[in-house]
Formats: C-alpha cells, structure tokens, sequence
C-alpha cells in the first residue's frame, strides 16, 4: 500500500509541476462548452429539448476526465525512453501496485481536472439538482478518470514511440467521446447509431453523472455503476498484465 500511495502522490507532483498543461487540458472541453453550449442552445431549447447547457455540461466534464485520464500514457512511455521505468522494476513491489499507483494517480488528476470544468460551468448558469447527489457524481468521475488511465496505461505498455501513442489515441479517444450520450440524447438515433452508442463504456459514465448532477440521466445509477465499473476492473486488469509483461 505504500508503494501505491507513492506512485499516486508523484503523479498528482507532475501534474501540478505543469502549468502548461493545466491551462492546455482546459481549453478543449471550454471551447466545446462554448461552442455546442452556446451554439446549439438556442435551437435545442427551440425543439422543446429543454436548456442544453443542463444536458451537455456532463458530457463536457467526462470530455475534460477522458482526455487527460487517456494521455497519461504519455508519461509511461517517457519513462520508458529516458530509464526512469527501470528504477521503478528493481524495487521490491508487486508490479500490479506499481500500476495500481499510477493509474490512481492518474485517475485522481482527471477527477481534479472535471471539478475545475465543474466550477467553471457553475460560473457560466449550470445548475446542480442536488448537493446531496454530488458524491454519487465523484464516484462516477473517478471511475471514468480510472478507465480513460487504464486505456492509456495500456496502451503505452505496448508502444514505445510517443507519436505512434498519440496516433493511436486519437483514433480511439474522439470515436469514444462522439459516439457517447455527451453531446446528444441517444433516443431518436438511428438504431445502428444506438448500438454503437449502448456498447461505449463511456456512455454509461456519462449517463449516470447526468443523473448525479441535473437529474437527467436515462438509466438508474446502480445500472449505470455496475456496467461502468465492470468494464473499467477489466480493463485495469489487461492493463496490469500488459504491464507485467514488459521487457526493458
């Protein structure tokens, strides 16, 4: 456990270290805040779908979660390059906490991330339905923050060219967010549309923290929670694995 709590504790150090990325990892979920929330407004609220900032504010704060959770891959692969992996592996710790420790801190630095957009939607007219909810919301940030880590983590195990990682990643972080309940609702989709849809993981994160948040969600939090952490502890298990089987 104290290797774990390490491993979190150096990644929350790096992150605060990097101003620049702070101030970077903001800017694409407030230009789509901006944008969509401001843009399509008014011809949603114009189609009776009611106040879009209420139901696209989620889908933004797991955008800002996703995006920064996914790119800590990054990081692993830098450690990879320059030796500091190495350092890591001759210490006498199971290799399941050494990534335990990282996705957590990982995951812990999204969670951060989505609480900043939070404030900054609150500030601009979004509302919360209730304060006593919001706990349910950080349990459904910190699982997405842990599934978008684990994808990267697991990524990054397998490649060891950073412009590759973010080939890669891009590829599969935008169809994971566009074809999400973020930024539409999921009922008048074409059915195709809809199975892409119900099968994205991030959907039900999503989903559930429309629920916590502006009451909106379509599922019940316990379906929603259960579906989201199954497939988040798989893939933090095929990441723990990767990462047992790498060679320096």
């Amino acid at each position: 456990m104290k290797a774990i709590f390490i491993l979190w504790l150096r990644q929350l150090k790096r992150y605060w270290r990097s101003r620049a990325r702070m101030v970077g990892a903001l800017g694409q979920p407030l230009i789509f805040l901006l944008a969509f929330g401001f843009g399509f407004g008014p011809v949603y609220h114009k189609a009776e779908g009611g106040d879009y900032l209420q139901f696209m504010v989620p889908g933004v704060i797991a955008m800002g979660i996703l995006f920064l959770g996914v790119f800590t891959g990054i990081e692993m692969i830098w450690d990879k390059q320059f030796g500091f992996l190495k350092e890591t592996f001759v210490a006498p710790v199971p290799r399941y906490q050494i990534i335990l420790g990282r996705t957590l801190g990982g995951a812990t630095v999204a969670v951060m991330q989505g609480i900043v957009v939070l404030l900054i939607c609150l500030l601009i007219g979004f509302e919360l339905k209730s304060l006593w909810l919001f706990p349910i919301a950080l349990v459904f940030m910190l699982l997405i923050g842990l599934l978008c880590t684990a994808i990267g983590t697991a990524f990054a195990c397998v490649l060891d060219d950073m412009q590759g990682f973010q080939l890669i990643i891009n590829f599969l972080v935008m169809p994971l967010f566009f074809f999400s309940n973020a930024l539409f609702p999921v009922q008048e989709l074409p059915n195709a549309l809809k199975v892409l849809v119900h099968l994205n993981p991030l959907t039900y994160g999503i989903d559930g923290l429309r629920g916590a948040l502006s009451g909106a969600g379509e599922q019940h939090f316990a379906l929603d929670l259960l579906i989201l952490s199954t497939i988040t502890f798989l893939v933090l298990g095929l990441a723990s694995f990767l990462f047992s089987r790498i060679r320096l």
